[in-house]
């Protein structure tokens, strides 16, 4: 049980902090996305269900913590290779698919869906990097 819930923690942590980082760099880089997210159908911050959104990344660094220790055995290699291998499959799972249906469904542009996508990767790989390092 240790062995998936404090490195999922942190990983949640880092998931975190990477998705706060990797957000303030593509706002400031595309400002036109902050606008974007005021005029789509998102809850406000201000509405207290949003809080939930901080708990996004501790309920999936749980989830790939348990994967992890399932799976750890069958990837080879230093810290960085078994986190790219652990990212890499999370994101052709998961984001890949999960950003196609959201693409095609919701009227968001191309370019915040390409934000999310990338985002969701770098998310991964910092878990992969918590998790490679704390339950190899």
């Amino acid at each position: 049980m240790k062995k998936v819930v404090i490195p999922g923690i942190v990983a949640g942590i880092a998931m975190l902090i990477v998705g706060m980082l990797v957000s303030m760099a593509i706002h400031a880089i595309f400002p036109a996305l902050a606008a974007e997210y005021r005029t789509m159908l998102f809850r406000p911050w201000e509405d207290p269900i949003m809080s939930l959104y901080f708990a996004y990344p501790f309920v999936l660094g749980l989830a790939l913590a348990f994967i992890w220790d399932k799976v750890k055995e069958l990837v080879s290699g230093g810290p960085l290779k078994r986190a790219v291998h652990l990212a890499l499959g999370y994101f052709f799972i998961s984001t890949v698919p999960g950003m196609l249906i959201t693409y095609s469904s919701f009227p968001v542009s191309l370019l915040m869906v390409l934000s999310w996508t990338v985002s969701s990767f770098l998310q991964a790989l910092a878990a992969g990097l918590v998790l490679a390092k704390m339950n190899a």
